[in-house]
């Protein structure tokens, strides 16, 4: 890892070159290190304890970086990664990760980085860390997504999908599911653009039945690596929505109904607003009955009081008749007045500044 930062260095002035240098063992000099990193300065005496000089790295690191020096803390890294080699079993296991945090962060935003940079600092790290080769991986591949750079992320992710090391662990699992799902967003974000190119072609026209197979090939390949992970308890909202969009698409809507059934109302899965609105949304769209639509906004009431959504929960209540608890017959709140907003006889200006606080909320 000595050429971490051969490329982001500064040029050394004439200044620097008259102070105390440190050598990189790249070619690099870094003249202020000498203070910090060489030995630790204590009541004027020096000592060069190795457990010492790790730690006030990676405190110069972490001030840097808290601080947006990205060439600062690039020096430093440079001479942190000597923690690789600490007689400390457990610093050594822990090492790797704490140097692949550190060092994508700063390649991340250093003015002088690439992908190719990134790449090769990725690369090594899987390597070097690899009981953090999954978490390096997906990482790295959504590095290579935010580039653009589908084809190398989907690749990437391939070649995760079928690491192993050692005996399976519960972690590992999640990771692999969670590796398999984003190769499914590839595959849907590509099913996505065939969709919008299908529609624009006659439908007695070859090219049409060619692309619709091409279609269906790849919502295979994508139901495959999103169900699997949806089926896990926790916050999925992306890959529900992808898997839905595709369900439907394709006329499955007991399907589709049943993805978002299961994902808002399974006690396994933590309380999301979103699960709601999804479901409440993909029943709207089947024009469901009345009260199914209230029954799930009186839910998300429940979670989210002040949801811009309330303003349609307020119109159901009003043409269904029906009262919350709080309310009188005649529509005005009864003693819990904090829910007076879904109240028939609510003055109109009152809700107007409501929606105005509402609209500055952020979604979930």
């Amino acid at each position: 890892m000595s050429d971490f930062s051969e490329e982001l260095i500064r040029p050394t002035t004439e200044d620097e070159q008259e102070e105390p240098r440190v050598p990189s063992g790249t070619g690099m000099c870094l003249p202020w290190l000498q203070k910090h990193i060489e030995t630790i300065a204590t009541g004027g005496r020096q000592e060069k304890d190795f457990a010492q000089t790790t730690s006030a790295c990676l405190s110069l690191i972490q001030e840097a970086l808290l601080k947006h020096q990205w060439q600062r803390a690039a020096e430093y890294m440079h001479s942190y990664f000597q923690i690789l080699e600490d007689s400390d079993s457990n610093k050594r296991q822990i090492a790797p990760e704490i140097i692949w945090r550190l060092g994508s962060e700063i390649l991340y935003y250093h003015p002088k980085s690439n992908v190719e940079t990134f790449n090769t600092f990725a690369d090594r790290m899987k390597n070097i860390g690899v009981m953090n080769y999954l978490k390096i991986s997906l990482q790295h591949a959504l590095y290579l997504l935010h580039h653009g750079m589908l084809e190398d992320a989907n690749r990437n992710l391939s070649q995760a999908e079928t690491w192993r090391y050692g005996e399976k662990s519960s972690s590992q699992e999640v990771l692999i599911n969670l590796i398999q799902a984003y190769k499914g967003l590839l595959q849907y974000y590509i099913w996505s653009k065939k969709k919008m190119e299908l529609s624009q072609l006659d439908e007695d026209d070859y090219a049409y039945n060619t692309a619709s197979q091409n279609m269906l090939n790849h919502s295979w390949k994508t139901s495959i690596n999103l169900c699997a992970l949806i089926q896990i308890p926790g916050v999925w909202d992306p890959f529900v929505k992808s898997y839905v969009e595709m369900l439907e698409f394709y006329g499955d809507q007991d399907g589709a109904r049943e993805v978002l059934t299961n994902y808002a109302y399974d006690e396994k899965f933590p309380s999301n607003p979103n699960a709601h609105i999804y479901l409440y949304n993909f029943l709207k769209r089947e024009k469901a009955p009345r009260e199914k639509l209230i029954s799930v906004l009186k839910i998300l009431y429940q979670i989210v009081p002040s949801h811009k959504l309330m303003l349609e929960f307020h119109r159901l209540l009003r043409k269904s008749g029906v009262i919350l608890p709080g309310f009188k017959k005649s529509g005005t709140p009864g003693k819990t007045g904090g829910q007076a907003f879904t109240s028939a006889t609510f003055g109109q200006k009152v809700i107007g500044r409501k929606i105005k606080l509402w609209l500055v909320r952020k979604l979930w």
